[in-house]
């Protein structure tokens, strides 16, 4: 049996349903087009064809079963789609790309219960959710409207991608389900809080440009490595813990940190070893660099520079002269009991 017949029963035919929406739209159109006016937006309607997947499948493989083959890529982007409703019977997908496209709806991807990737960047989605999806590892939904994080719930789904949407607090992230996801980008949304966030597998974490005005709700993340906080409006440090005992790259670019005080939060981050605070008014302080390693004295880079050894000698000294001194400080004395007192 050759590629091609076994490709037979996957090729889709479009169902009596469709048709009839596709007839009714059409005498719609029609109807406004004698009114000489254009078409409002929403009824310029470009749904995916038979012709449009041919051209856009590749990757021929075994399907499940081993005992057939089928087409498991898809790219169709830049299309202008509005509609993918012909997915729903290329259930052998794996790969899906449907980016740069109109579209608002992503349900006919519930039916493809094999897909490992999927891209929907630069679409007018409002929303990320699907139906759990068992084998689904990146989904990427970048430059969408989208104004919630409700409905992921995909077990294998290691990356997730929702940059430049719309999202202002992160709710319905259930770690019981996100067993696997160790990358969530969320830079370029309007994000209040880091409540919400509580994945202990998550490893990377991008929070850039954003309208954080501080770090709260991450104690719990025990295994993140990275945690990108660059541009918003934090002006304390506070909400850093010790449970968070993997951290190895803080970024806090271009937030508001002014008083070098607030470095004192993070000497209990005991595997940083990489700080960006560039364009934070405390990097003004001549003492800048300085204080930052004796807080922190396993930091290996602060912005753009690696501390040189005779910089790690002196913040030595000076952290030895400090601790000296407080063990030197007499103890406040206790106020006297009643019974003992002097009087």
């Amino acid at each position: 049996m050759s590629d091609e017949d076994d490709l037979e029963d996957f090729e889709p035919d479009q169902d009596d349903f469709e048709k009839e929406e596709d007839e009714k739209e059409t005498e719609e159109e029609e109807d406004y087009r004698k009114e000489g006016e254009e078409f409002p937006e929403e009824w310029l309607r470009t749904p995916l064809t038979e012709d449009m997947m041919k051209e856009g499948l590749s990757l021929l493989c075994k399907t499940g079963s081993g005992l057939a083959h089928a087409y498991v890529k898809l790219e169709v982007k830049e299309r202008d789609l509005t509609d993918i409703y012909l997915l729903r019977s290329y259930i052998h997908l794996r790969y899906v790309d449907v980016s740069e496209n109109h579209l608002t709806d992503l349900s006919p991807l519930n039916h493809l219960t094999h897909l490992l990737w999927l891209k929907a960047d630069g679409n007018r989605l409002q929303s990320a959710q699907l139906n759990e999806l068992p084998y689904l590892q990146t989904a990427s939904f970048a430059y969408n409207q989208i104004t919630d994080t409700e409905g992921i719930s995909h077990p294998r789904l290691g990356r997730l991608n929702l940059k430049g949407n719309s999202i202002r607090m992160v709710t319905g992230l259930d770690p019981q389900k996100l067993i696997s996801l160790h990358t969530m980008e969320l830079r370029g949304n309007q994000l209040e809080s880091t409540l919400g966030i509580n994945l202990p597998k998550l490893k990377n974490l991008y929070l850039a440009q954003n309208l954080l005005k501080k770090v709260e709700g991450l104690e719990n993340l025990s295994n993140l490595t990275t945690l990108h906080l660059r541009d918003n409006q934090i002006d304390t440090l506070s909400g850093f813990s010790k449970e968070m005992k993997s951290l190895q790259y803080l970024n806090l670019r271009g937030n508001l940190v002014a008083n070098l005080g607030e470095l004192a939060k993070l000497r209990d981050l005991p595997m940083l070893r990489a700080l960006v605070l560039l364009d934070n008014p405390c990097t003004d302080d001549i003492n800048y660099r300085q204080e930052a390693l004796v807080q922190m004295p396993y930091l290996e880079r602060l912005d753009k520079e690696f501390y040189e050894e005779e910089e790690r000698a002196e913040a030595d000294e000076i952290r030895q002269r400090l601790k000296k001194n407080q063990e030197q400080e007499p103890e406040p004395q206790r106020d006297l009991e009643p019974e003992q007192s002097l009087i």
